[in-house]
């Protein structure tokens, strides 16, 4: 029986694995640490580890996956951005869910927008201390807004369906436009002047680090709203803040944070939370922030679970490793 150190584990995350692992029978065990360079001595005596966004997993880690036998590392996502694939080569085979519910995400940006544009957040914490004042809660129609998405991948494209729905205008920005769509591509430099809304639906790579940022920022319509279900590091946070005390940014709905890792997942309620930047963007409230969850319904999680545990079984049986991420030389 193969043994697998799952590390970074939930409860949300035993159900499921539990459940599709009847197919497979594998031992696994469930560590809560998060795999960094000092918890990869867990995997000692394992055959395989499944990995997650917020671990670090950097050369030192990899090395010492590499000296404790382990030749497959399985992401349960679709990003692989905290992996150092170079030191990776030819050591460790690495694999990934490529996608699990582009909707759960998709349906998530959405539930951000609307809750920040109605107020709905501000409007349950009035209402329960029997405030029904309406002050304050004034939004917008979303009908015959433009809706600014960068990246039209399966997550973007789902986003823009669920957005035609509100009737708005949509433009798009991707480096490998769908020419075989009926979506309206711009520049990115127009779709920051014309967007009254944006939402970030790209990976995070070192073109799209910062994507939003001052410069970028200061081309954008007053007031606009940005949405992020994607990858914190899109957005320079400190800039994010100083554009939300000037108005230039009217909203922003979070889903993601650039330095995430030492809080999301983590119940951090009787912490005193030494991020400042964190901090003050948790205390506005044009700001919605929600931990990471917007891959978080069944459906995604028992693709994670099933795909996870498939890549596994494809690599124990020498087949080949359809999901595998492969290093490649950066320009």
């Amino acid at each position: 029986m193969k043994k697998i150190a799952f590390f970074d584990s939930k409860l949300y995350d035993k159900i499921w694995f539990d459940t599709i692992n009847n197919k497979y029978n594998y031992d696994i065990h469930y560590f809560e640490n998060k795999l960094n360079s000092e918890t990869a001595i867990l995997a000692r005596g394992f055959d395989a580890v499944i990995g997650f966004v917020n671990d670090e997993i950097n050369k030192e880690t990899i090395d010492k996956l590499y000296k404790n036998n382990i030749r497959i590392l399985a992401m349960r996502s679709a990003g692989y951005n905290n992996v150092d694939l170079k030191a990776a080569l030819n050591k460790i085979h690495v694999v990934r869910v490529p996608w699990y519910s582009p909707y759960s995400i998709a349906e998530h940006a959405m539930a951000l927008l609307l809750c920040l544009n109605r107020k709905i957040h501000r409007a349950y914490s009035r209402t329960r201390d029997r405030n029904f004042s309406l002050n304050g809660l004034t939004g917008f129609d979303l009908h015959g807004k433009t809706v600014g998405v960068i990246g039209t991948g399966k997550i973007g494209k789902v986003f823009i369906d669920i957005c035609r729905g509100f009737g708005v205008n949509i433009l798009a920005y991707d480096p490998y436009p769908d020419t075989n769509s009926n979506i309206n591509y711009v520049s990115l430099e127009e779709l920051f002047k014309m967007s009254d809304i944006i939402s970030l639906h790209c990976p995070l790579t070192k073109y799209t680090h910062h994507i939003i940022n001052k410069d970028s920022l200061s081309k954008m319509k007053d007031g606009v709203y940005i949405i992020n279900t994607s990858r914190g590091a899109l957005i320079e946070s400190e800039d994010l803040v100083d554009a939300l005390k000037t108005g230039k940014v009217g909203a922003a709905g979070l889903d993601v944070y650039e330095e995430e890792s030492d809080f999301f997942f983590e119940d951090c309620s009787e912490l005193i939370i030494k991020d400042d930047v964190l901090t003050v963007l948790s205390s506005m409230p044009n700001v919605l922030i929600t931990s990471h969850q917007a891959f978080l319904t069944n459906e995604a999680l028992e693709n994670i679970a099933r795909t996870t545990l498939k890549n596994l079984h494809q690599f124990f049986n020498n087949e080949l490793l359809e999901n595998e991420v492969i290093y490649k030389i950066k320009d």
